[in-house]
């Protein structure tokens, strides 16, 4: 391991690295599951959610006409507080998609989704199953305006915004969507539930295996969660791997 990796895994608090020895991916990382904590559940067939929203004009959009769409929209309230939409960012032929809440206040000034504290620790969460923001890996949020005081979008928001991101989802076709908090969680899956209780399953978003895990931000506040975050990463890696 070098000094690199070594930095990573302590801001995860996760150094010394424990090896997990029943990971069958010779390449996915390892880590044993820390004392008490319960098994990541087998996978599980759950039905499709319907979609929240259907556009047909947004359904038919190529990546240059989304991203207008989405910088011209005056849809909900949130436009006329925020200093611009924050698309989304990264490969657009992505294996791998990560979709957040929404934009902070870093995000709003820079027009990028996760580029404050949350965004460096999700940068080394990446860094840790050795992905990189841009490389592989798109980056969305659930809605593309920053809520006031960045509290929780409110249902009709998410509805508005929606039809975007399930047209960046149809565009990149990605072989796993990692849903970061639960806002994203239960606006991708179409139903309310704990984050404790969508974690460690293999959920379908539309024929896209998903994963559940926490938000980045949730867990600058909540260091201890963060050995769960790495589980759900493992379990993550260990399902591209199959």
């Amino acid at each position: 391991m070098n000094i690199r990796d070594e930095n990573v895994l302590r801001e995860l608090n996760l150094y010394p690295l424990w090896v997990r020895r029943d990971t069958s991916a010779a390449d996915a990382p390892e880590v044993s599951a820390p004392a008490g904590e319960v098994p990541l559940a087998a996978e599980v067939a759950i039905k499709p959610a319907p979609r929240q929203s259907e556009s047909g004009s947004t359904s038919t959009l190529n990546w240059p006409e989304l991203k207008q769409t989405v910088h011209d929209c005056t849809a909900c309230k949130l436009r006329a507080g925020c200093t611009q939409t924050v698309f989304g960012v990264g490969d657009e032929k992505a294996e791998w998609l990560f979709v957040g809440e929404g934009p902070g206040a870093d995000e709003d000034v820079q027009g990028e989704p996760f580029v404050g504290q949350a965004g460096k620790l999700l940068d080394n969460m990446l860094a840790a199953i050795k992905l990189k923001r841009g490389k592989n890996v798109y980056i969305a949020n659930i809605v593309k305006c920053r809520p006031p005081n960045n509290r929780t979008p409110e249902p009709d928001e998410i509805a508005n915004c929606m039809p975007y991101l399930q047209q960046q989802i149809a565009l990149i076709k990605p072989k796993l969507i990692v849903a970061l908090g639960k806002t994203a969680a239960t606006s991708l899956l179409g139903r309310d539930a704990t984050l404790g209780s969508l974690r460690g399953t293999l959920h379908d978003y539309h024929g896209t295996p998903l994963i559940v895990t926490y938000h980045p931000a949730y867990l600058l506040r909540s260091p201890a969660e963060k050995a769960k975050a790495w589980q759900d990463l493992c379990f993550a890696v260990q399902r591209m791997s199959e």
